[in-house]
């Protein structure tokens, strides 16, 4: 068919449709593209590419991502509601907020402890936080770039988790937090984390980028601290290109973490909505003259750090997968330990933390001493 053929079949197609009929069809037509030119392709041993992760999604994303393109709604907007709803209620959270990468997720999370809101609470400049040795950048950056000392603890190997013998060793006097990551979907010790937590009035914050759907004790990570995290690139559980969650049961934590990433700002209206309180420029706020514009105070020197409609539509259709990719990656981890097992006399196999149901991110293998070869060698192998 020529392209000017094309053009007029579109155009007759679409010529007596109304709106949702017209938006009902080209839906159709992604769907149909997505499985004709977006489908998988056979898997031919030897031949075919095994990356060790990336994207996957079907027509339904595709769908949900042309979907809310339609709608051109460029910041959060409707997909976006829907997505911080529907990810609290599978993490069990009363709030999940949305933000632009698990990086930006964990500087929200460390940035919301320094708010003035939490009075002697706050988290200040020389205070210490308990961390890992070994981990994600970006775990750590945030206590640095706010005047904060972290405190590094050795991680256990077959684990890769912090050593929890060695988590109440690391308290002094100046210790008030302790944020550290499941490793690679294996959950830390968190009970022992919890206890030294408890004992000593410290904050807590689970970064679980790597661990979405991970449980501890039969209840989700991210739920026995103050505050989780979550990444959304496309190596991690589900994927919307870039993006983020924060997420907590507690309100004052959830209003700091939305002023944080939304410029600092008082005002709780969504994008597009305005004076939803019916008080805009009814409030005396501090020493500013009653009927100041509330929409336009900031109590907080916040961020931007949203995403746009776009990338949560595609997170709200990923949600869809969420259960098979968690079981998937078990699989997977499942067949690596079993083929590998008959290697052990040179190779340290990951082993999941007791009491813990891992949602698995990797397979981290360590090489034993007087093993006949380096780990660079392995890698060469397998590259």
């Amino acid at each position: 068919m020529t392209v000017n053929a094309i053009k007029t079949s579109s155009a007759d197609l679409a010529k007596d449709c109304d709106e949702a009929e017209l938006r009902s069809l080209i839906l159709d037509l992604t769907g149909e593209y997505a499985r004709r030119f977006h489908a998988p392709k056979p898997f031919v041993a030897g031949e075919s590419p095994v990356p060790v992760s990336g994207k996957v999604y079907d027509e339904r994303d595709m769908r949900n991502l042309v979907d809310s393109s339609l709608d051109f709604w460029l910041t959060t907007g409707r997909f976006n509601t829907a997505f911080e709803e529907r990810l609290a209620r599978r993490l069990g959270v009363a709030h999940a907020l949305t933000t632009n990468s698990g990086s930006s997720a964990n500087l929200l999370a460390l940035s919301t402890l320094t708010s003035h809101y939490f009075r002697g609470d706050a988290l200040k400049p020389g205070d210490e936080v308990i961390t890992v040795a070994t981990g994600f950048p970006t775990t750590v950056n945030p206590s640095l770039q706010y005047g904060l000392v972290p405190v590094f603890v050795d991680v256990d190997i077959p684990t890769y988790n912090i050593k929890p013998e060695m988590i109440e060793a690391a308290v002094s006097e100046k210790t008030r937090a302790i944020m550290i990551a499941h490793t690679l979907g294996n959950p830390f010790n968190i009970a022992e984390v919890m206890r030294v937590a408890e004992k000593y009035n410290l904050w807590v914050i689970e970064d679980c980028c790597d661990a979405l759907g991970a449980t501890y004790d039969g209840k989700g990570v991210g739920t026995f601290g103050h505050i989780g995290t979550l990444s959304f690139y496309p190596a991690h559980h589900i994927t919307m290109g870039e993006g983020g969650a924060v997420f907590t049961d507690k309100p004052r934590l959830k209003r700091v973490i939305e002023s944080m990433r939304d410029w600092g700002r008082d005002c709780w209206c969504a994008p597009g909505m305005d004076n939803t309180c019916g008080k805009r420029f009814e409030r005396k706020l501090g020493t500013l003259p009653k009927g100041y514009d509330h929409k336009y105070t900031y109590g907080h020197a916040g961020y931007n750090l949203k995403i746009t409609d776009m990338q949560a539509a595609v997170g709200l259709a990923q949600m869809d997968h969420l259960e098979d990719f968690i079981a998937a990656r078990k699989r997977n981890f499942d067949i690596l330990t079993a083929q590998l097992r008959r290697y052990e006399d040179v190779l340290i196999l990951p082993e999941a933390t007791p009491n813990s149901e891992a949602s698995w991110f990797g397979f981290p293998i360590s090489i034993r001493a007087g093993a006949p070869f380096a780990r660079d060698d392995l890698v060469k192998y397998l590259d």
